[in-house]
């Protein structure tokens, strides 16, 4: 069998060859491919957990509230929209800015069924144009929405995670309940 003498061989090959049998570098290599999908997932899982975050709190902020208006405080008090929303924002921890993040919307309703739970989003925007401050009285069933635009930092491998435009999530928190019937003054 003829055996080629090693000076035979080409430098490019000798170079392959030598590149293939080193294994020195194999953790560095293997860091840099996995290092920027691991990083977006570490973010994704944070600004998960943040969402959920936020979205807890403008629940318990909207749990607060409405008991204002369940129990007919806001009604005797008198409080316009911008007193009830300070209400509000005395409830929300400080996950964000509430006067000029929070939007709040109290409506009344004659029945249960005629609530209308849809969301205020039109081709992709929140309208906010129809938004409004209703109370009610005693024994009036009333619904209270809170609402805000939340940001989206990591978009996750190019999935489109946001609701509205501009890269928003809406978080929505509900309240339906049935006034109590409290002595008006």
């Amino acid at each position: 069998m003829f055996e080629q003498p090693k000076s035979a061989i080409s430098a490019p090959a000798q170079l392959s060859r030598r590149f293939a049998r080193q294994c020195q570098a194999s953790t560095t290599v293997e860091f840099g491919l996995l290092a920027a999908p691991f990083v977006a997932l570490i973010f994704a899982i944070l600004q998960t957990a943040i969402v959920f975050f936020a979205g807890q709190s403008l629940e318990t902020a909207a749990a607060t509230a409405s008991r204002l208006i369940l129990t007919g405080q806001a009604q005797t008090a008198g409080w316009s929209a911008s007193q009830f929303k300070q209400q509000v924002c005395n409830a929300i921890t400080g996950m964000f800015g509430c006067q000029s993040g929070v939007y709040v919307d109290v409506e009344t309703y004659s029945s249960f069924a005629a609530v209308n739970l849809g969301m205020p989003v039109s081709n992709g925007s929140f309208d906010s144009a129809n938004l409004g401050y209703n109370p009610g009285g005693p024994g009036d069933i009333v619904v209270v929405r809170l609402y805000y635009k939340y940001p989206v930092y990591v978009d996750l491998f190019g999935f489109n995670l946001s609701s509205i435009n501009g890269g928003y999530n809406l978080l929505a928190a509900t309240a339906v309940f049935k006034n109590e019937p409290y002595a008006s003054s």
